[in-house]
């Protein structure tokens, strides 16, 4: 199995290059053959690699939501492995999703503006592996936080998700401290909010929390995740 640290395959390269080139000027501002410029072959060569700009698309979307649940999936069975605490699960889950966050900005950018542009079944595969990879985490917040109700559990997921994926509106060298302080800054956020919510407080109903940019709390992760 290849790891993160690992030398891209051409096929990796070309979906890295993609994603960034997607991400700064949108799907239909980037052509194939600049693509192909990027990672230095021909513009005719990437259909050697892909069908075409689609293809490229659903390939990142769908393989990040698929990496992010893989890689929460491993987390859970690697603390249980290890005897971990709850608290201890979920920072490692945490830290896992800023590394994404941190990493992977374009592909939280390319989420927020390009996921309406995927055929139906790539899309709801996307949403599919979002749901299921929310639902890990809601279990082990409700371990951690065992008096917090199951929605205000996943409306609070939701919630940090939106926190740790804001990343690229940090893009400005200023806008963030240096790469493992920003992690850290990230996780204390993170974990304060989940606490919060732990807290509770007067009025509001716990069920029916709004995301931000529409849509209830069930209906899936905001971007990447």
């Amino acid at each position: 199995m290849r790891t993160r640290t690992d030398a891209p395959t051409r096929r990796e390269q070309i979906l890295g290059q993609a994603a960034r080139l997607f991400a700064e000027r949108g799907f239909h501002g980037v052509g194939v053959d600049e693509i192909g410029a990027a990672v230095g072959i021909s513009g005719p060569g990437l259909y050697r690699h892909f069908a075409g700009k689609d293809a490229m698309l659903a390939e990142l979307l769908v393989g990040i939501s698929e990496r992010l649940y893989s890689g929460g999936r491993g987390c859970l069975a690697e603390s249980a492995g290890a005897g971990l605490a709850p608290g201890a699960t979920l920072d490692a889950l945490i830290g896992r999703h800023i590394d994404f966050a941190l990493d992977d900005r374009a592909l939280i950018t390319l989420h927020d503006r390009e996921l309406d542009r995927l055929r139906d079944s790539d899309r709801k595969l996307v949403r599919q592996l979002q749901r299921q990879y929310v639902e890990l985490w809601v279990g082990v917040v409700r371990q951690v936080h065992p008096k917090l109700p199951e929605k205000e559990a996943r409306a609070s997921v939701h919630a940090v998700f939106g926190l740790l994926n804001s990343t690229p509106h940090l893009s400005l060298p200023s806008s963030l401290p240096d790469r493992d302080a920003a992690a850290a800054l990230l996780h204390r956020l993170a974990r304060g909010a989940f606490a919060a919510a732990a807290e509770g407080g007067p009025g509001g109903p716990a069920g029916g929390v709004y995301r931000v940019g529409g849509g209830t709390a069930d209906d899936g992760p905001d971007a990447g995740g």
